[in-house]
């Protein structure tokens, strides 16, 4: 079998070849360094070829699941070439104001402001469980019942939050169409409160009394020296879980006690100043004896040239045994709530944990708002953490004073 780090290795030749997956899946190789993916078969006794896609377009996950759905395919008695081309005539057959177009050309049009992974998400989704009910259907013709109907579908297997989603895509899809002229109104504007809210589950958080407890025991941690410093930063910079994770080196000025993480690597798409307390120095000194000649802040321990793993911190949590007491994510939680005990402002908080902003605007121009007041709070914030984990018996109001 092949493996991401097989395919990426392998090199074109004069001539091109094929490298074997498994069930009929191969990559053929081409002089040109072209990497396809085909999946050969048999349908009706003779030998036949699917074309899956490109490498790295295609990821050999995701033509693993491509295989895997045209082997069902085949066991229906439909041959998978000819029910590709029979989708693509559908989708050429489709009138320009049907819903399925619409759809798709705004998916097209936030493929500038979207990832791939992401964009190719929606699409997904738009394909499993609108485009059925709804894609051939004028977009004009699609009214509040119809779109609920569609959505309780979703909602009938238990997708509670996957129906929200969708309902959500479905109407900036008729937005779309009304601000191109396509159709005039915009049924999903009409079901705000059809559709069952899923039940919001906050992350588990350690609170003021815990987290000394935390600390102490994350000082006895034996295991990686990587995941226990990682786990050590994420307590005194309370990034997101990913943010910390993705974290290289080129992100960090030292000297200037900064860490700036690019608007590519966060939530909001907006990039974010970290100011960097003089523990988190320490703590970074420290990561840069052991991984400074990689990549990653957090080079991967088996696979220095990637990055740890979101469980392998997870999982340091829990052998701590507070499996049941919080996540890496909590820490954050437990930062915000024990600094807006201790009186800080609150909109410098906010924007240190790098919430949303409701203006757009402003949120470009907002990445070094409150950053005096911000490097004043990060600062406090370790040195209290420091105190918690020598043991002593901190009174938050008096720690802020004398801070």
């Amino acid at each position: 079998m092949l493996t991401d780090q097989k395919v990426k290795a392998l090199k074109p030749k004069e001539k091109q070849y094929k490298v074997s997956d498994e069930k009929g899946l191969y990559l053929l190789v081409k002089p040109n360094a072209g990497k396809y993916w085909r999946l050969k078969y048999r349908f009706a006794g003779k030998e036949k070829n699917l074309a899956i896609g490109v490498y790295p377009d295609v990821s050999l996950k995701q033509a693993r699941l491509e295989r895997d759905e045209a082997k069902k395919l085949i066991q229906a008695n439909i041959d998978p070439v000819q029910d590709k081309q029979e989708q693509k005539l559908k989708r050429l057959e489709l009138s320009n104001n049907s819903y399925e177009v619409v759809a798709r050309e705004w998916i097209e049009k936030k493929r500038t402001q979207w990832s791939k992974v992401h964009s190719d998400k929606v699409l997904r989704s738009f394909e499993q469980d609108i485009f059925p009910p709804l894609g051939r259907k004028p977009i004009n013709e699609i009214t509040p019942p119809i779109l609920l109907l569609a959505l309780r579908k979703i909602e009938s297997r238990g997708a509670l939050e996957v129906a929200q989603r969708a309902l959500q895509r479905c109407g900036a899809v008729f937005a779309y169409g009304i601000s191109t002229g396509i159709c005039e109104r915009n049924p999903a504007n009409d079901l705000k409160g059809a559709l069952t809210t899923p039940k919001k589950e906050n992350y588990k958080a350690l609170n003021r009394k815990e987290l000394p407890v935390f600390l102490s025991d994350l000082e006895k941690y034996d295991g990686e020296i990587t995941v226990k410093l990682g786990l050590q930063l994420m307590v005194h910079t309370f990034v997101r879980t990913k943010e910390l994770i993705g974290a290289v080196w080129s992100e960090f000025d030292l000297d200037a006690k900064q860490w700036v993480i690019p608007a590519d690597r966060m939530k909001m798409k907006a990039e974010h100043i970290v100011p960097l307390s003089k523990q988190a120095i320490e703590i970074l000194e420290l990561l840069k004896q052991l991984n400074g000649r990689y990549e990653f802040v957090l080079a991967g321990i088996n696979n220095p040239k990637k990055t740890i793993s979101n469980n392998t911190l997870l999982y340091a949590v829990y052998r701590m045994g507070y499996h049941n007491r919080t996540t890496v994510h909590g820490f954050r939680a437990t930062a915000s709530t024990i600094l807006n005990e201790m009186g800080y402002n609150h909109d410098a908080i906010e924007r240190q944990l790098a919430h949303a902003e409701s203006n757009k605007v402003r949120a470009a121009y907002n990445r070094a708002e409150y950053l005096p007041e911000r490097t004043i709070i990060m600062q406090d914030w370790s040195n209290l953490i420091e105190s918690m984990t020598n043991g002593n018996n901190v009174v938050l109001g008096d720690f802020k004073k004398a801070g």
